[in-house]
Order: C-alpha cells, then structure tokens, then sequence
C-alpha cells in the first residue's frame, strides 16, 4: 500500500509534499492498481484531509505545470498579462439546495456590466447539470488553450476555459478507476475543484456549501498566494450569495463582510424562486430566461448580488449597491442575454460556402 494511502486512512501525520510526488510518479508509471487508486479517491471523499495534506496535494500538483505564460504547447507562450489583469473566476462547491446554475448566470451578467470574467467549472457530479453540461446546451464553447481564453477575453470580456487548466493527473486517475468513472468522488472533487484550475486571474469568488468544510477551505484559501480568493457561504447551506439569506464573505486577511436580507436587495423570496427547469431539456429556455429578467424577480436580485462580488472581488467597484444597481440594469437592457447569445454565435461553426461554377464569357 502507498505510503499517501496509509497517511490518510492514519490520520496520524500531514502526508508530505515528497509522498504526494511519489504518488504521482507511480501513476503515471500505471504501478498503481485500480483498487489503491479507488481507495484514495474513497477516503479524501469520505473525509477531507487536514489542511497541509491538501496544501502538499496542491503543491505536488502545480509543480508538474508549466506555469501560465512561460511558454509551453499548451499555448501558454506569450501570454498578455495586461489582458489578465482584473479578470476573476467564479466557481462553488456545489452540494447545496438545487438551484439553476446562479454562478454561471452571474458570470454572464458582471461581464456584461465591464467587468473581465474567465469562468472555469464542471460537468456535474453532485447536481443534474453542472456548468459545462449548460453551456453546451447554450452552444458556448470552452476554450482550449491559455492564448484561446486569452483572445475570447480580449473580444467578449468573458471566457469559459476548457479541462486544459486542471492538472492532467486528473486524467490519469479517472482512466485508472475506468468504468467507475469520477461522479462517485464528487465530494472531494467539488471541494478542491475550485483550487485546481490555474489561471492567471486576479480574485476567485467561491461559493462554498454546507456539503464542503469551510474552515479547511478557509485555510487553503489564505495560504494561496497567486490569486485573491473569497469565500461565500450563508444560513441556508447553499453556494451561492442569496437576498433572502445571512451571507458571510470570507475574504483575504480575515476580512470578512456580512450581506444580510434587505441590505442590498429587497429581503423576499425562497429556493421555490431559484429552482432549476423541472426538466433538464428546458435548462436552457430557463437560463435564457434568468438573463433576460423573466424569471422572476427573486432569480435578478439573487444574480446581481453574485455578479456585484465579482465586481468587487474583481477591484473593478467598490461600492456594492451600485454594483448591484448595475447588474440589475445589465439584465433589465438585455445586454446580459445579448453577450450569451454573442458569444454562443461565435463559437458556431461558419456556414459552409456554395462554390458558383465560373462561367466563360465570349
């Protein structure tokens, strides 16, 4: 049995940054045997580790990259940090209460209202449709590459990036552990899923459930040093920032900033507001829905609280009422759903062009 096996099931001792690089090395020598690799899996499931076991995970994996715009075939040459600058990620935990997809919707909308947005999420393991199985749906393309998110940045001021940003040992597992697939580990996935994707952004904002530790993740979110990261959690258990619930934001240094009902939105409203399409078939009517300020007035205010932390977390407002009032307006305008649409269009394939037979002239 591998000595970062033994260490979790122990619980005696951090596992170390040299067990975790071993761990990977015997991976991806496929000396790893299904049932150890599903053991593993199990137990950081079951229980996540205590902060410097994750932190040492962490660090084993990110060493193994190159790092974003050092050049490498991922296209990560020649990376334009300016392009980067005020740009954050907005990602949770799931495991909440079932919402439609409120981050996603927030992503569109702080975009909309100028501020620079690249999203980075999943298919789903905890819920009936994570973000990537929306935007699919939605016919928006993730990009492929740290030069493709780059330019979708620079023309849309928003970018949904690809599986390329989470390590490729994540691969390696779920080959190994084939036909069980990962949707079993979604726990332990959902929980450090926010702090795998490497992206040169400035802030994450996180929503995190009452399904994931918030004090491990608080611990890991203090000690990550490439990015500003908050963490969003509230009284009803949910990933999300809600108008009608007591909302804590986690930030850097200890600060933290409680958004209570009416503080910023009127007060009023329930997860009967907020539920998903009844059927998985009409997700993307009802998203389309939420961006244009149909679906109901509980589902705009609880959108444009997420989107004014974006703002704010982003450093492109500091006043939260009127980054509120301005999310509010992007929606009411329509530019939420027209930069949606714009950038579903873009990601459509271009019309296959009819040759005309030239035709000779005496």
């Amino acid at each position: 049995m591998h000595d970062a096996l033994t260490g979790l099931l122990q619980q005696q001792a951090p596992v170390g940054r040299e067990t975790w690089r071993s761990w990977w090395d015997q991976l991806g020598a496929g000396s790893l045997d299904k049932a150890e690799v599903v053991a593993l899996l199990a137990s950081l499931t079951s229980r996540l580790p205590d902060h410097d076991t994750l932190r040492h995970l962490l660090d084993s994996l990110a060493e193994r990259r190159t790092p974003a715009g050092t050049g490498g075939a991922d296209g990560t040459a020649g990376i334009d940090r300016t392009t980067w600058q005020g740009t954050v990620n907005v990602v949770g935990t799931g495991g909440g209460p079932k919402t439609f997809n409120i981050s996603t919707a927030s992503a569109f909308v702080a975009a909309a209202t100028g501020v620079k947005v690249v999203k980075t999420g999943s298919r789903a393991y905890t819920s009936s449709l994570g973000s990537v199985d929306l935007l699919e749906r939605l016919g928006v393309r993730l990009t492929s590459s740290y030069a493709q998110t780059e330019d979708t940045l620079a023309t849309h001021g928003i970018a949904f990036a690809g599986p390329f940003v989470y390590p490729a040992q994540l691969t390696r597992l779920a080959r190994t552990v084939a036909p069980i697939g990962m949707k079993p580990f979604g726990r332990f996935l959902n929980a450090l899923g926010p702090f795998l994707a490497d992206l040169p952004v400035t802030a994450q904002v996180t929503g995190v459930s009452a399904a994931a530790p918030l004090d491990v993740l608080r611990e890991l979110a203090a000690s990550t040093t490439t990015r500003r990261i908050w963490l969003v959690s509230n009284d009803t258990g949910a990933d999300e920032l809600l108008p009608f619930a007591t909302n804590t934001v986690h930030g850097e240094r200890s600060l933290t900033r409680i958004v209570r009902p009416g503080e910023l939105t009127p007060g009023d409203g329930s997860f009967a507001d907020l539920r998903p399409a009844a059927d998985p078939a009409g997700a993307v009517e009802h998203f389309r829905s939420v961006l244009a300020g149909t679906a109901g007035a509980v589902a705009t205010r609880t959108v444009s609280l997420g989107a004014a932390a974006l703002a704010v977390a982003a450093g492109t407002r500091r006043d939260w009422l009127s980054a509120v009032a301005e999310a509010q307006e992007a929606i009411r305008s329509g530019a939420a759903l027209d930069l949606a649409d714009r950038l579903a269009a873009a990601g459509r394939p271009a019309p296959a062009r009819t040759l005309v037979p030239a035709v000779a002239h005496a």
